[in-house]
């Protein structure tokens, strides 16, 4: 297949701008993983500190 060159180089641009919606994708998919471990992480934590407070109380 023998490509002219402003085939290649409309087929260039549209490469780069697939690669480019790609990297927007992956960005914003990683920052909803982050943004949902942190929460089960603060959720996680709060609800550890609650039956610590609990059984330092029962122990008493």
């Amino acid at each position: 297949m023998n490509l002219t060159p402003q085939q290649r180089k409309d087929r260039d641009a549209q490469r780069q701008q697939d690669a480019s919606q790609a990297m927007k994708e992956h960005r914003a998919n990683e920052k909803a993983f982050y943004d949902n471990f942190q929460r089960l992480k603060a959720e996680r934590q709060a609800r550890e500190a609650a039956e610590s407070r609990k059984a330092q109380s029962a122990s008493k």
